[in-house]
């Protein structure tokens, strides 16, 4: 059981020792059409990802476990749930990434849900991954900014970003995830990720506003050793064919 536990960090530190890229697919449960599920879940088991990510800004539990259910059945890929809020648990999944919004100064979003969480999560198994959460302004207000009622950081303060990320991992963050959010405009600058990749030691994930192979790609090149494909799969499900 241990094992189990710790597998699914291990995989991420070990593929970042090695240069190996991981790429995540984000499905949102509210957003899903259920009567195409089944075609969607054939394009990623054809698609090169490494993970599944389940989880938004509001999600109905229902949904949530209906939907994670089905990716246990149908794919044989770890399921990672990404919360909006502590509602969003379920033991189905394999892993649950602990989120802080490092970004913000909203309490909730920063240790209020943390604290309400690991009650719940301790009575599963779980693997709690913390995660340093930092959005990203990116040309538009994104879900995560109106829901936690907080601004992201401006994507030219390249200082304050990286201070932030190493802040995080002072604090024990095992993961850094740089987030333009669903539906941005703008990625995460390449810069940005760069520096951030150059000065903290732990895994990075970046995330939102990457619409094509070739964005993926860069974010790799720039450094990060995870990156999340959302709306773009959601809208194409032959993203990865083009």
């Amino acid at each position: 059981m241990i094992q189990k536990l710790l597998s699914l960090r291990q995989e991420i530190l070990e593929a970042k020792s090695k240069g190996q890229k991981l790429l995540a697919i984000l499905l949102d449960p509210d957003k899903i059409v259920w009567e195409n599920l089944d075609h969607l879940l054939l394009k990623i088991n054809q698609s090169p990802a490494t993970h599944i990510f389940v989880g938004g800004s509001i999600v109905q539990a229902t949904i949530l476990e209906d939907l994670i259910s089905k990716l246990k059945q149908e794919t044989n890929l770890p399921v990672v749930i990404f919360p909006g809020d502590p509602s969003q648990i379920s033991p189905q999944a394999d892993a649950i990434l602990f989120l802080s919004l490092l970004s913000g100064r909203n309490p909730d979003y920063l240790i209020e849900y943390q604290v309400q969480a690991a009650p719940i999560l301790k009575k599963t198994n779980l693997e709690v991954i913390s995660t340093g959460y930092i959005l990203i302004e990116s040309g538009n207000e994104t879900a995560v900014a109106r829901v936690s009622k907080t601004k992201p950081l401006e994507r030219d303060n390249f200082d304050l970003v990286l201070a932030t990320a190493q802040a995080g991992e002072m604090l024990g963050s095992q993961l850094i995830y740089l987030e333009a959010g669903s539906g941005a405009k703008k990625a995460v600058p390449l810069e940005m990720i760069r520096l951030i990749a150059q000065n903290v030691e732990i895994p990075i994930i970046v995330g939102g506003g990457i619409v094509d192979l070739h964005g993926i790609q860069k974010a790799y090149n720039a450094g990060a050793d995870l990156v999340v494909i959302g709306t773009a799969f959601e809208n194409d499900s032959h993203f990865f064919e083009s």
